[in-house]
């Protein structure tokens, strides 16, 4: 199959060809005839895969099929200001002979630019969440003409907590439209979401589960959760340890994580769903220029940030399932290179470390830590507010979790 199998516009094809593409990937394949025929979609892919094209080729399409309206016709709605001006990115290269109009609309910078770009008329908008929902308010958007509307990375969204956001903002848009939901994974809360906002959706599954990159050296720290903190203080004294990615089930606990590090001496940065967008890229910043040597983060740092040269990627969580680990630990040993992925797990999860491994085909050595104390008594440790987070188990297995 070729792009000039698809029947897209030609002007689109003309964008299409001068940037040297021939065949869509599967993503795209599959996607853009399903999208041109009007139906919505559930997309599940992975990052790489051409995902973003594969809803922006057919959304241009159908905008060029209906010229000469004036209010925006065509929304995505993106958990990250990168992902949104991803999507910005991609419809620029693909509409370079087409007269449509994008703006990318996201937090953390100033409005003023946002607000003349939608005042001087727009045909799509990217958007995070929150900003959108500030233009909305102050009337400078009308979904009148609304034909589309895009979800990406949709887990992604919910573990930022970005639900009640997204509730809303659908609940302001026009019922006649055509929605697409793109997600690396499908939890259950997604499920939930696509039967109460997709009408008899097509669902197109791209690819197998991923696999950890071969360089990665896993080892499991068996420890009590109440000295969790103390391991990974000594775990972080040792050699090698230049680039250290440590991860929390929730946002709470990150916090309360980099400040006890921080104390302790530590350069450490913070990244989670509570921190604004200027944190987050100052914390991204320090982290990739080697400022600070450590970033704990919850599972939004899993996907979506590149950050090359980490050293060890530390669970001082378990992570939720098999693929969340392979998502958290393939931040290291990029690129032919190697790295080391560090769990550490009470008895409470050992479960879920088998469960990791029988989806690895693997063991993974359990390694424990020379002169360190594992004895120690509770009563010398006061009750860690961690604690107050303990996974809650789900029926079939896995660890849920409540907020991130």
């Amino acid at each position: 199959m070729t792009f000039d199998s698809l029947h897209l516009h030609p002007d689109l094809l003309r964008g299409i060809h001068d940037l040297g593409f021939i065949r869509p990937t599967p993503i795209q394949a599959q996607a853009i005839p399903v999208i041109l025929s009007g139906r919505d979609v559930i997309g599940c892919a992975q990052t790489g895969t051409g995902k973003t094209a594969a809803f922006v080729l057919p959304i241009l399409h159908k905008l060029l099929q209906q010229p000469g309206r004036k209010h925006v016709r065509a929304l995505i709605v993106a958990p990250t200001r990168e992902l949104a001006l991803q999507s910005m990115d991609h419809l620029k290269a693909l509409s370079r002979h087409v007269h449509l109009k994008g703006a990318a609309i996201f937090g953390g910078v100033p409005m003023e630019p946002q607000i003349k770009a939608l005042a001087q008329g727009v045909d799509i908008i990217s958007a995070t969440p929150g900003r959108l929902l500030d233009h909305i308010y102050s009337g400078r958007i009308d979904f009148i003409d609304l034909k589309v509307c895009v979800l990406d990375e949709a887990d992604r969204m919910l573990d930022m907590g970005f639900l009640p956001d997204i509730t809303k903002i659908l609940s302001l848009l026009p019922p006649k439209r055509q929605n697409l939901l793109f997600s690396a994974t499908m939890p259950a809360e997604i499920l939930t979401l696509t039967h109460k906002i997709l009408d008899r959706p097509v669902t197109i599954q791209i690819g197998q589960r991923s696999t950890p990159p071969v360089g990665i050296r896993h080892a499991v720290y068996p420890v009590p959760r109440h000295l969790k903190t103390e391991l990974l203080l000594e775990l972080l004294r040792g050699q090698g340890m230049t680039s250290v990615l440590v991860f929390t089930r929730t946002k709470h606990y990150a916090s309360r994580l980099a400040q006890t590090l921080e104390r302790r001496g530590l350069r450490v940065s913070v990244l989670h769903g509570d921190r604004s967008q200027s944190q987050r890229l100052r914390a991204l910043e320090q982290f990739r220029r080697g400022r600070n040597q450590i970033m704990v983060a919850t599972d939004i740092a899993a996907r979506g940030i590149d950050i090359e040269d980490i050293s060890h990627v530390i669970n001082f969580d378990i992570p939720n399932t098999p693929d969340d680990y392979i998502h958290r630990i393939g931040r290291t040993a990029r690129v032919e290179a190697t790295g080391d992925a560090f769990t550490l797990a009470d008895h409470d999860e050992e479960p879920m470390v088998k469960e990791i491994e029988r989806v690895l085909n693997r063991t993974l050595p359990r390694v424990t830590l020379p002169n360190f104390d594992y004895k120690k008594a509770i009563a010398h440790h006061p009750r860690d507010q961690h604690d107050r987070h303990r996974p809650r188990r789900r029926h079939g297995g896995g660890v849920a979790h409540r907020h991130y």
